[in-house]
């Protein structure tokens, strides 16, 4: 399923991106921009009515639905490696590539069918400002809204991870910050996630998403694809080092983890030369 119109030019920026390596570029097109003072907003917003019955009213129903939908989605995607369900129910923060606004069903449903009642998935401020289904999605189901605030993030964010992980709830944070459609490489973290870790003495559950490109076309441009979700390892801080020691060293081991993944997975050395294939399911027509 294709979310996302104007693939052929998303394409070319992820290739562009790719070939200036500039792993962290945003691809996607009409995306929103807020300014410093609506992105305060609207975290000022969800810290206010985050706990009020009607905010779980709408997180229940907004959970309902991306269960359902996750359950549909994924209802052919396999899952490789395996985690004790104490581990997922235990406070831990997951890390996986993001190539899709559809591929945390993925780490949902896994998470869901080991015993956890709810994921909850740190999303950029900007999608806040979604209208429609997915806006509604995006402000409700157990997201928690990521800014470059400062004070926001030291005090609020910080705050409501280890309220979280204290609950032995799973948080799911994409290191590589922007979504590359349907890209299928692993992409140099950004540290934030590892950093969040190490002060909380949470570990880290390693992920990596492979695609598969199947034999019928999802529309003109893209053939559809299925996944399969692999569980690469937990990353667990040393009590002995700092909290900058730890988020250097977990940040190193998952980019490693993925790296490995990749190459054994699609049968490649790591290049981040742009190939055909690397944006799975695209029909290449330049």
């Amino acid at each position: 399923m294709i979310i996302g119109k104007n693939r052929f030019e998303v394409v070319k920026n992820i290739k562009q991106a790719a070939a200036n390596r500039d792993f962290y570029a945003k691809a996607e097109l009409n995306d929103p921009v807020l300014s410093r003072e609506e992105a305060m907003a609207i975290t000022d917003v969800y810290l206010d009515r985050r706990l009020t019955p009607s905010f779980k009213l709408k997180s229940a129903a907004a959970r309902l639905i991306a269960n359902v939908g996750g359950s549909i989605i994924n209802r052919d995607t396999e899952i490789v490696g395996y985690v004790d369900k104490s581990v997922l129910n235990g406070g831990i923060i997951i890390t996986s590539n993001h190539f899709s606004p559809l591929e945390n069903t993925i780490i949902r449903d896994f998470v869901r069918k080991n015993g956890a009642k709810k994921l909850n998935v740190v999303s950029q401020v900007t999608n806040f400002a979604m209208s429609g289904v997915i806006g509604f999605l995006m402000n409700y189901a157990d997201t928690i809204p990521l800014s470059g605030d400062v004070r926001y993030i030291s005090r609020d964010f910080m705050s409501i991870l280890k309220e979280k992980t204290d609950k032995g709830e799973p948080i799911l944070i994409y290191p590589e910050q922007e979504m590359w459609f349907n890209y299928k490489k692993p992409r140099p973290p950004k540290e934030g996630a590892y950093y969040f870790a190490a002060k909380l003495g949470c570990p880290i559950l390693s992920c990596f998403v492979e695609m598969i490109e199947l034999d019928k076309l999802d529309t003109d441009e893209v053939y559809k694809i299925k996944h399969r979700l692999h569980i690469l390892g937990l990353i667990k801080p040393d009590p002995k080092m700092s909290a900058r020691e730890n988020c250097e060293r977990m940040c190193s081991e998952d980019y490693k983890l993925k790296v490995e993944a990749y190459e054994r997975i699609y049968g490649k050395k790591l290049t981040y030369d742009y190939e055909h294939g690397d944006v799975v399911g695209w029909i290449d027509i330049e």
